[in-house]
């Protein structure tokens, strides 16, 4: 009985850990990231604002499999930038989680394939809930299987070999496969493009 009750509060405690959000970012410093490419990240009152580019700041401490990615942003009704998933390896320039990796786009226009939340031209926007201020986006990595909600709301629900639109723009990502486990990073994308985060966290599925 009571290796019974030990096994229950065992499988209890693991469980409610499992729901807990362990953050990346400690609105403090930048431990356990790295920028590659032109801008930079600052911290600004605790929160993370983009500054020029095109750069990516990717986190260094782990790739990321099978698990909810919670970003918290402002200023996509204004401004351009990304959240990079999948990238198989330590980025040493901007362009290779682009072609290599999935770019979920921050940006609130009116092209579906190049909305808030999509795979960036990989999909097709099935709602459009940004607003202005605060937003969060919850991203989903599940075996080859990815899925986006902004502020609740399901925006992409995609899977490795679904049909995708051709390759249109040179600065477009490269059509391909993406691996199950990669890195993340956040992108800041020009001068005239300021995104704030004062979220990014993770937890295990």
């Amino acid at each position: 009985m009571r290796l019974l009750l030990s096994i229950l509060l065992i499988t209890f405690l693991n469980t409610a850990w499992g729901q807990e959000w362990t953050p990346l970012f400690n609105g403090n410093n930048m431990d356990h990231w790295s920028h590659v490419g032109d801008g930079d990240f600052v911290i600004e009152d605790g929160l993370l604002k983009t500054n020029g580019g095109m750069g990516l700041l990717w986190y260094t401490g782990q790739k990321f499999e099978n698990v909810k990615i919670k970003v918290v942003y402002k200023g996509a009704d204004k401004s351009n930038a990304g959240v990079f998933i999948r990238i198989p390896e330590k980025p040493t320039e901007p362009w290779m989680p682009v072609n290599k990796g999935f770019e979920v786009q921050i940006a609130d226009n009116e092209d579906l394939h190049h909305q808030t939340g999509v795979l960036y031209s990989f999909t097709k926007a099935e709602a459009s809930p940004g607003k202005p201020g605060w937003n969060e986006m919850e991203i989903t990595l599940k075996g080859d299987r990815t899925k986006v909600k902004v502020n609740g709301k399901l925006v992409t629900d995609f899977k490795d070999g679904d049909p995708v639109p051709e390759k249109v723009k040179d600065y477009e990502p490269d059509r391909g496969p993406r691996p199950k486990a990669g890195y993340i990073g956040l992108q800041n994308h020009s001068d005239e493009d300021v995104i704030y985060f004062k979220e990014i966290s993770y937890k295990p599925l």
